[in-house]
């Protein structure tokens, strides 16, 4: 699979797996890939209502100063098949 493929498999899951938790500003953060499991290990990052750390809100309706959470998917190579989605923690 090209990575773009990839990336797109990988933001998809995460939308797909917790949309219960209504992720907001989906998005690549990084890219690398594993020669020795033949893995792509794509971070996304996205924020969640409870992520906000004030409750303020724009005129336009959009949360400020929001936090975010970071997951690594790890795809498969050969077939897309997603093998476990782990946090990536941020350092403060």
């Amino acid at each position: 699979m090209d990575v773009k493929e990839a990336v797109s498999k990988a933001k998809d899951y995460v939308a797909t797996v917790f949309d219960a938790e209504q992720p907001k500003n989906i998005g690549l953060e990084e890219i690398r890939f594993d020669d020795a499991l033949n893995q792509w290990l794509i971070t996304v990052g996205f924020s969640r209502p409870w992520d906000a750390s004030k409750p303020l809100v724009t005129a336009l309706g959009r949360d400020l100063d929001l936090k975010r959470s970071y997951k690594v998917v790890h795809l498969k190579d050969d077939d897309g098949r997603v093998v476990s989605v782990t946090d990536r923690r941020v350092e403060p």
